[in-house]
């Protein structure tokens, strides 16, 4: 397969360039997400893409880049999925518990609609490397950004303890992480529903908040 490719540049937007880029990320969603990242040599991953290996490395670096560039895409698929959750028509008239809930719905239904990709994001990039750990740490800061301003809109609202929820979100970023892979690695696959719910109670509980009902 790999051997019948012929690699052209014409610049940044080359078809063929998009079109590797694309079969090595959805062969690496499939090895990594079904027989994990360690078990999974670049050989593996290129004969899949119908690659050779230079291509690899020239769009990616390595494994460990593409790795990274497959959780890149499944976390901004989550952030994103959150962000329009929060847009909808009538949310500022919702209540912090419904807020919540309606955020990680949708974020919960973006990341674990493939199994191969909640594997991937919560559990295969788990003690890769350094680099790996650095980026995640990158991405749990952009989160903790992002939840500490619902967190500041809550306060304002009176729906939640007046006081400075930073460190609060920060370690329920940390939470959401382990308890998202705890459910990626379980034999039997959690609903959506029994995931979000277990993530808003853990929210509402660090916010200070009481559940409706």
């Amino acid at each position: 397969m790999a051997d019948s490719w012929t690699v052209q540049r014409t610049g940044p937007g080359d078809a063929a360039r998009t079109q590797a880029r694309e079969q090595l990320l959805e062969a690496a969603r499939e090895l990594y997400g079904v027989n994990g990242y360690r078990a999974t040599a670049e050989h593996d991953v290129c004969e899949a893409a119908g690659v050779p290996v230079e291509v690899l490395r020239q769009e990616y670096g390595s494994r460990e880049g593409l790795l990274i560039a497959l959780h890149n895409r499944v976390t901004t698929t989550g952030l994103r999925a959150a962000e329009r959750a929060l847009l909808t028509e009538g949310i500022d008239d919702c209540s912090i518990e419904e807020r919540v809930r309606l955020l990680f719905d949708a974020y919960v239904e973006a990341v674990t609609s493939d199994p191969r990709e909640a594997r991937v994001t919560f559990v295969e990039v788990l003690g890769v490397s350094a680099v790996v750990d650095e980026h995640c740490k990158l991405w749990r800061a952009l989160w903790t950004e992002f939840l500490t301003g619902e967190a500041e809109r809550a306060v304002d609202r009176g729906e939640a303890e007046d006081r400075d929820h930073r460190v609060d979100v920060m370690v329920m970023v940390g939470t959401v992480h382990e308890l998202m892979a705890h459910h990626a690695r379980r034999s039997r696959r959690a609903r959506p529903g029994e995931v979000s719910g277990e993530l808003t109670q853990l929210a509402l509980t660090m916010l200070g908040s009481q559940r409706s009902g």
